[in-house]
């Protein structure tokens, strides 16, 4: 990942803080909605991998309109360009993109935000573009000398409560700047 991490691993509550501050930036300099698109990149093959698709469900779920990289449509390698393609015709958006990531075993479970784009594939040597003027990596594992086989045996547990955590503070800030809730 490129640009300015925001403190990468606040160990006491996994970064979650952090995550929230950064997202919050992001909604205050774009509070409309129409105009994010999130590219939540993974497959639904992988444990480990599917952090960007699960996300990228929640996130429909909740009714945010641009949305690429579902359960059901992922944004794998595979549709990866068609995703970047389709998502090219939204003027004026602000892209947000979600993938997985292994690091120290320390930071599993921690989110790495930061503002400018970020190379998906590069634990199992993809040859992806970077992407997002804004990305989100889940430390779901502990990087090793075989990440395929680390992100097949990823906690789903983990995984899907990383998930969740990622879609509910999307949608508690902008609702938050939208003045649709109370802090």
């Amino acid at each position: 990942m490129s640009g300015k991490t925001i403190d990468q691993a606040d160990q006491a509550d996994n970064g979650v803080a952090s995550l929230r501050t950064f997202l919050a930036q992001i909604a205050g300099r774009h509070p409309d909605r129409s105009r994010v698109v999130f590219l939540c990149i993974g497959t639904d093959r992988s444990t480990g991998d599917s952090f960007g698709p699960l996300v990228g469900t929640k996130l429909e779920e909740r009714g945010w309109p641009h949305v690429f990289g579902t359960l059901k449509q992922p944004c794998d390698a595979k549709r990866f360009a068609e995703a970047l393609e389709q998502s090219a015709g939204l003027e004026h958006a602000v892209f947000i993109a979600v993938d997985a990531c292994l690091g120290k075993p320390s930071s599993v479970g921690t989110y790495i935000a930061t503002q400018g784009p970020l190379t998906p594939g590069q634990a199992t040597g993809a040859r992806l573009p970077a992407v997002g003027d804004y990305s989100i990596a889940g430390v779901v594992n502990a990087a090793s000398h075989k990440p395929y086989m680390t992100l097949q045996t990823t906690s789903l547990y983990t995984v899907m409560q990383m998930a969740e955590t990622v879609a509910e503070l999307v949608d508690q800030v902008w609702k938050q700047v939208s003045g649709l809730t109370d802090k």
